[in-house]
């Protein structure tokens, strides 16, 4: 196991290069770069009180570029950036004005909250559920439950998100909840008692849309793979010899359904990344989702780099963790 983690490590290193290279060229063939934003906001600028626009001379493109570091071939600022990377420097961002690791530690805490509650939240119920669901595969319990998780399998986040604002969140129904942000305007003004229920009424919403789309996948995933165990051999011939069903379902094959479980365990190393764009931009919600979108209609290039670089290492070491998972719940499996 060790030579085949060392093995997994190293290879890393080739893959991260291929991606960094990609997403850099992808970023520097993007039209309405950098450059051009600034010569666009110059242009703005000069046209203030109805003044015509005035003309960016080549000398002043020249000192635009080479302030933001494009005066150099696009190979050359790619070594360069990748030399920063090493250094865990993640470069400036163009439109915040700082650092983009500030910038990104300055999204992280919402988006981290909600990635890791949820990925909690959707485990503690969904693999108590979906052994239910199995032992009382068949029954009226199953149907019922099995309905409301096909429900929320096929409703995207965003989509479930945007109907629940229209009922509950004050659209055309009910307005029990309130649509954006995670706290009140006179939050600072409430008891710690009102705070706690303040912030708890704001999230409602949102977690619930973070929590459906794991929720529903790894109930059924418990499900199925649990029947598939209870139908082997193995269970059959220790109901024979006197052991009861419910010590079969817990004792021997809870064990083996958990290791299909254990590759949707990976994903507790993205969790800050698992706030979807498009559900932080239904919710209004200041988070890493919210982050890349901004950054990637400004063309803050290397914020969206910093995220991309980010997200594929965790991916990377995500997956190692899951192959060491599978040998910890059965000790027959070995990789070479």
């Amino acid at each position: 196991m060790t030579t085949y983690i060392v093995r997994r490590l190293l290879l890393m290193i080739p893959t991260m290069l291929g991606i960094t290279l990609v997403c850099f060229l992808l970023c520097q063939f993007v039209p309405g770069g950098p450059v051009e934003q600034v010569i666009s906001r110059l242009r703005a600028a000069s046209s203030v009180h109805g003044a015509s626009q005035r003309t960016i001379s080549p000398e002043e493109v020249a000192n635009i570029k080479a302030y933001l570091g494009f005066d150099k071939p696009i190979h050359v600022r790619y070594f360069i950036w990748l030399g920063k990377l090493l250094h865990f420097d993640f470069g400036f961002s163009y439109v915040y004005h700082m650092p983009v690791w500030d910038v990104i530690i300055s999204k992280m805490p919402i988006t981290l909250f909600f990635g890791l509650t949820s990925f909690i939240l959707s485990y503690i119920v969904s693999i108590p559920l979906g052994v239910w669901k199995a032992v009382k595969h068949h029954s009226l319990f199953d149907i019922v439950t099995g309905a409301l998780v096909f429900a929320g399998y096929v409703i995207p986040g965003y989509a479930l998100g945007i109907l629940l604002i229209i009922y509950f969140g004050g659209g055309s129904y009910f307005q029990w909840f309130p649509i954006s942000g995670i706290v009140s305007d006179n939050f600072e003004e409430l008891s710690t008692m009102g705070k706690s229920l303040d912030f708890l009424h704001h999230i409602c919403l949102p977690m619930i849309c973070y929590m459906i789309g794991e929720f529903a996948f790894l109930t059924q995933l418990m499900k199925n793979t649990l029947l598939d165990e209870l139908n082997k051999e193995y269970i059959r011939t220790a109901l024979v010899k006197g052991v009861s069903f419910r010590r079969a379902v817990w004792k021997h094959g809870f064990r083996n359904a958990l290791i299909p479980i254990a590759t949707s365990s990976a994903d507790l190393f993205t969790v800050m990344f698992a706030g979807t764009v498009l559900l932080e931009r239904v919710f209004d919600l200041d988070g890493m989702g919210n982050l890349l979108y901004t950054s990637t209609v400004s063309r803050d290039y290397n914020v969206v780099l910093g995220i991309i670089v980010l997200t594929s290492i965790l991916t990377m070491f995500g997956r190692l963790f899951a192959d060491i998972l599978y040998v910890i719940f059965d000790p027959r499996i070995r990789f070479t």
